[in-house]
């Protein structure tokens, strides 16, 4: 399970990369941020059940962080 927050951190870095190329600076030292923690959480070597629910924890922040901004901040399309 640790390997897996390493691939994480990997996938989040690619993307981060590609963010920084084109020129979205903010989502890029995000995605930077993310790759910091999932790095840092795979050579914890915690438990299993201390990775999922970490994982778990970094899920409904994310979805709740995601609805929040495109409900409130992005505004009504029409």
């Amino acid at each position: 399970m640790a390997r897996m927050f390493r691939v994480l951190g990997f996938w989040t870095l690619v993307i981060g990369l590609m963010a920084f190329a084109g020129d979205m600076i903010e989502m890029a030292l995000l995605f930077f941020l993310q790759t910091a923690v999932f790095v840092l959480l795979g050579y914890l070597k915690l438990s299993e059940r201390t990775y999922i629910l970490s994982f778990w924890a970094y899920m409904i922040i994310c979805f709740t962080g995601f609805s929040y901004w495109s409900v409130f901040k992005m505004g009504m399309p029409f």
